[in-house]
């Protein structure tokens, strides 16, 4: 089968297409073939080597760190977070996934389980929003930010997202209140609970730190201030989220579809700053 795999740390070219064995499932564990895995900023820090101390990875690796697919031997369709997802056939155990979206496309539901479920930890865990709370959402325009506009006002807050002009609209679409262009307009103060969900300096930090009421919370899922903490998987929260999607209030945006072979070019891109929300790579 087909498998994108980096047999070193590097820049996009250490991604190869090879060729493997299918992988065996083992006790507890369902072999999915994979209808789509999802890129994600994280996926950068992987191929790069900088995140061996939080995702210990032994090379070489086959990327992708979610999946949609069906089980093979069932037709069950499923998503979940798992390692190797970039590739034709991926084993995951049972316990770790849960039924797909019925009212999307299966290979977009690959969008769901990581930046949904840092989403829902950044929103309900952490910041434990609630409804009438003025929430500050640094970064809406991504992948994760689509994803926690919709859960906060689903919490009953007050929503001021940051975004570019060209993700502005698709922000509003998702229902915040007021929608940020970051690069020329000052960012309110006041809020009960501020979102950064992307790479900032210190500079930036501080700014955002102003804007967080007297007895507020800043929570990162990026730069280690305020609440920082890295998503963990969690299926029942996962299913959660899906029940919110076949509901209709949560609406998963996805920017574009790719091959998989084109999985370096997509790299390339997302390092350039050419890419918008979620990117979907099939097999």
């Amino acid at each position: 089968m087909r498998a994108m795999r980096i047999h070193r740390y590097g820049d996009p070219s250490v991604i190869q297409d090879d060729d493997v064995p299918e992988p065996e499932p083992g006790p507890g564990e369902v072999l999915i073939r994979v209808a789509g895995t999802s890129f994600n900023p994280s996926d950068l820090g992987v191929r790069r080597g900088l995140l061996s101390d939080v995702l210990p990875i032994e090379l070489p690796c086959t990327l992708g760190g979610e999946v949609a697919g069906t089980v093979v031997g069932t037709g069950d369709r499923v998503i979940g977070r798992v390692t190797g997802a970039a590739a034709d056939y991926v084993v995951a155990p049972a316990g770790s996934l849960v039924a797909a979206p019925a009212t999307m496309p299966l290979a977009h539901t690959a969008a769901v389980p990581i930046a949904g479920l840092t989403a829902w930890q950044a929103v309900f865990e952490h910041a434990e929003v609630k409804p009438g709370q003025r929430v500050l959402i640094n970064g809406a325009g991504g992948g994760v930010g689509g994803f926690a506009v919709q859960l906060a006002k689903h919490a009953g807050a007050y929503v001021i997202a940051t975004a570019s002009p060209r993700s502005a609209e698709a922000v509003r679409g998702q229902g915040a209140d007021e929608v940020v262009d970051y690069r020329s307009t000052p960012l309110p103060g006041g809020a009960d609970a501020v979102l950064n969900l992307v790479d900032i300096g210190p500079a930036q930090v501080a700014e955002l730190l102003s804007k967080v009421r007297p007895g507020g919370v800043l929570v990162s899922v990026t730069v280690p201030v305020g609440v920082h903490f890295v998503a963990r998987d969690d299926p029942g929260q996962l299913a959660e989220l899906v029940a919110l999607i076949d509901a209709g209030v949560v609406r998963v945006d996805i920017a574009g579809s790719r091959p998989l072979t084109e999985l370096a070019a997509v790299h390339r891109d997302a390092e350039a700053g050419r890419l918008r929300g979620k990117t979907i790579l099939t097999p």
